[in-house]
């Protein structure tokens, strides 16, 4: 049976009006949703907030303590794997990315699919602990496709739908954690050990 020309074309204008309203409302609204996460903070707390960090990497498991004595040098203190000052610079750059850090983008993600951004065994984790006790981590995964960014977790926590919040974030955390233990530590003044500097005198001459 054909149709009348005029039956088929409204229902071509029916069709297209469908597809209108759903990529304006159902998939626009997904968008708008995505949008809302651009360029949000990661964490809310201060950096004076912050009393100990916990950097694991598949190479090293660092853990960091804010120095009690704080009006002391240095501002952090190594509790393992070794004892010791810590790098407050190296910390200090750490500390900035956790505090003043954004994410550029985030994906809802069903939990199955994490394993694509490297987030099921992810080669970097920040523990955070803040002085009044409460809990913070950062999961780190794989760049993404064009090495612009890392994607990332913050305090995993399945949304109502079941899904989890993908972050994109700096590349600098990688480049902030994946440091050598010696890079951890307070650099060595060499000048206090070198043994003050003496000018032999000269020796007398007998004169003839």
């Amino acid at each position: 049976m054909k149709l009348p020309r005029t039956t088929l074309i409204l229902i071509l204008l029916a069709l297209g009006l469908g597809g209108f309203v759903y990529f304006s409302e159902i998939r626009g609204a997904t968008v708008r949703e995505e949008t809302k996460e651009e360029n949000k903070q990661i964490f809310s707390f201060a950096a004076d907030d912050v009393q100990s960090l916990t950097v694991k990497t598949k190479k090293l498991t660092l853990n960091l303590e804010r120095n009690p004595e704080s009006s002391s040098n240095p501002k952090w203190l190594i509790k393992s794997p070794v004892s010791g000052p810590a790098n407050d610079a190296i910390v200090s750059y750490l500390m900035d990315l956790l505090v003043k850090g954004k994410s550029d983008r985030t994906l809802s993600t069903p939990p199955k699919e994490l394993g694509q951004f490297a987030l099921d065994e992810p080669p970097a984790t920040i523990n955070i602990t803040l002085k009044n006790r409460q809990n913070h981590q950062l999961i780190l995964g794989k760049s993404n496709f064009n090495g612009r960014f890392l994607y990332a977790q913050t305090d995993p926590a399945a949304k109502p739908n079941g899904n989890i919040n993908v972050l994109l974030v700096s590349t600098d955390f990688a480049n902030a954690v994946n440091r050598e233990l010696s890079e951890w530590k307070q650099p060595v003044d060499n000048s206090q050990k070198l043994p003050p500097l003496t000018i032999p005198k000269p020796t007398p001459t007998n004169s003839k």
